[in-house]
């Protein structure tokens, strides 16, 4: 069975699909996604597919555009700067939040993900370095047990994707390092007050690792993109 074979075909597994080739900027921001090449690539039914993409504009990863059809967004300038904000309100608590109820299995598992970020960057892998990073933002807010901020810093990191690939400057848009193994650290010494710092601290320098001025990118074929 071929790799385009193999992909699921449920809504909301093409939409799981679709999303994590978008965080991994495989499926860059302005990239026009055609309901007949995706049925195509996932052997699935135009109804599945306009599912899955209406599932994905709900979490402002597509934007539907009248007589056009789908695409993944382009957040502007004005958006990027309002993510980024929400999660500097939101996350430095979430943090603080986490550290009070950290495990040891916890710090296990995001000290797993540093080691695949790492793996992943020594892979010449980027993009999957990137949605690791995300997706250790999302484990944090997990942890502090709290569901609701999860959602809202769930989708704020799936948006960050997408303002990364817009906006990208040096290469320290990856979620440097030593910033994760400073909040780990933080989380092994159950300081609190310093998790909440240091995820303060590192959100800054994500922003000023971003040229927030118009741009745009150039978007690739669905079958290319998907085939991973």
């Amino acid at each position: 069975m071929n790799e385009l074979q193999s992909k699921p075909g449920t809504a909301d597994a093409v939409a799981a699909d679709l999303e994590r080739a978008i965080h991994e900027h495989r499926l860059p921001p302005g990239t026009k996604l055609g309901e007949d090449e995706l049925g195509e690539v996932y052997g699935i039914s135009r109804t599945t597919v306009r599912a899955a993409l209406q599932s994905l504009g709900h979490r402002h990863l597509v934007q539907h555009k009248r007589n056009r059809g789908a695409f993944v967004a382009q957040p502007t300038v004005r958006e990027a700067r309002e993510v980024f904000e929400a999660r500097s309100l939101l996350e430095p608590r979430t943090a603080h939040s986490a550290c009070k109820r950290m495990t040891d299995d916890n710090i296990r598992a995001l000290q797993a993900h540093i080691d695949a970020e790492h793996a992943a960057l020594d892979a010449g892998e980027s993009g999957r370095a990137l949605y690791l990073s995300g997706r250790f933002h999302i484990e944090i807010a997990r942890m502090a047990d709290q569901s609701t901020i999860e959602t809202m810093i769930s989708e704020l990191v799936s948006r960050s994707s997408l303002i990364i690939a817009l906006y990208w400057q040096r290469r320290a848009a990856l979620c440097e390092s030593q910033a994760h193994h400073a909040l780990i650290s933080a989380f092994v010494d159950r300081d609190a007050e310093l998790a909440e710092e240091l995820m303060k601290n590192h959100l800054l320098d994500l922003v000023t690792s971003l040229d927030l001025r118009n741009s745009s990118s150039i978007p690739g074929t669905l079958k290319e993109a998907l085939a991973k």
